[in-house]
């Protein structure tokens, strides 16, 4: 079901995305080489349980960790182990959190260390991939204005985009609608209102599209073990045009990166 928001409610919503947007601010100055995800998860559940809030997947659906941690060919959904990350893995974390009875839940694919050249660019096309869709989503358009824009620019990389996986709408459950696939016609699906927050997170594989999953029931890989990258913002129609409520900018911080690309989609300035 479709949930429009007040302005009071996507203030809200904005806190919990941004609580998600800190933890992975945090967590990019401790991901390096020798460091397992478990470590990370822990780290992550305390932080998130320190500023008031509730890890959004701690549980959900029987899931057992704070976060989804998928390296290398996993694509989305990977539980965190003790195994230590390596020099040149790339890692796609996910992490959700619930306050006010609203949740903020969005990823960032890091790099370990220095990657392959051909890795790096995956990533990069993925992230901007999802500056491209976020840019459709406006009122009067559809989610095939935003599915077809994230797809196309990939394809024509070269790339995979899953199609089993797709994005969602957010609010008071993890899950509403509309769905937010990463590929489609422009012109269809159901159209943009003022209000609506969604989750537009590209899924995309430096080779096939293809998945499987491994037998946790959790883990998906690339079909080929070719890497995969997932970036995923949370984004409310806010006076007709696409308004982020959560960030990278925690992240480029640790990180000691400088970037504009969130500039366009901010009405509301942010405070770090």
């Amino acid at each position: 079901m479709i949930k429009i928001k007040t302005p009071e409610e996507i203030e809200m919503m904005r806190e919990s995305a941004l609580i998600v947007s800190k933890t992975l601010g945090m967590l990019a100055s401790e991901i390096k080489p020798g460091v397992s995800a478990l470590y990370l998860d822990k780290l992550a559940e305390d932080f998130i349980r320190e500023q008031g809030a509730k890890p959004g997947f701690l549980g959900m659906y029987d899931f057992p960790n704070t976060l989804n941690m998928s390296p290398n060919a996993q694509v989305v959904h990977g539980i965190p182990t003790d195994e230590p990350l390596k020099e040149g893995d790339i890692l796609s974390v996910d992490c959700g959190a619930l306050k006010n009875g609203f949740y903020g839940d969005h990823a960032y694919t890091f790099e370990i260390g220095e990657v392959a050249e051909e890795t790096r660019n995956l990533l990069k096309v993925t992230k901007e991939s999802l500056y491209l869709g976020i840019r459709e989503f406006k009122v009067g358009n559809r989610v095939g204005d935003v599915a077809y824009a994230i797809q196309n620019y990939c394809e024509s990389h070269g790339y995979g985009v899953v199609r089993e996986l797709v994005g969602h709408g957010l609010g008071t459950k993890l899950h509403e609608g509309p769905e937010m696939p990463n590929y489609g016609k422009r012109g269809r699906g159901k159209k943009f209102m003022e209000g609506l927050v969604v989750a537009i997170e590209p899924m995309i594989n430096m080779g096939t599209r293809r998945i499987k999953q491994l037998k946790d029931g959790w883990t998906i890989l690339t079909a080929d073990g070719q890497p995969s990258a997932h970036f995923e913002h949370n984004v409310a129609i806010v006076n007709g045009k696409p308004e982020l409520l959560s960030t990278f900018q925690y992240i480029y911080e640790a990180l000691g990166i400088e970037s504009s690309e969130e500039d366009e989609f901010r009405q509301t300035k942010l405070v770090l």
